[in-house]
């Protein structure tokens, strides 16, 4: 196995790693600013404010997405795995 090979076959995970994150990641991100602000208006400083907002937005998306970033998944694998004889020999 080449170095160039290994960069490409880690290069592939990383992209794959982002791809799947960033749904649940820009949710987050969105959610926790939009309560921030609204925090900020009313000076209500709850934590609880925060965090369930963000964890039910992050189960919205998860369901939205869930099916998509399986489908994904298991692509990357299989293909992964359908490569192993052209790395090894």
């Amino acid at each position: 196995m080449t170095p160039d090979t290994v960069m490409m076959i880690g290069r592939h995970a990383l992209e794959m790693t982002l791809l799947l994150a960033a749904p649940m990641l820009l949710a987050a991100l969105v959610i926790g600013l939009l309560v921030g602000v609204v925090q900020a208006a009313t000076q209500i400083n709850e934590m609880t404010l925060s965090f369930i907002p963000k964890v039910l937005g992050m189960a919205a998306v998860l369901l939205l997405a869930g099916p998509w970033m399986l489908k994904e998944m298991v692509g990357y694998t299989r293909q992964l795995i359908e490569s192993i004889p052209s790395l090894v020999g």
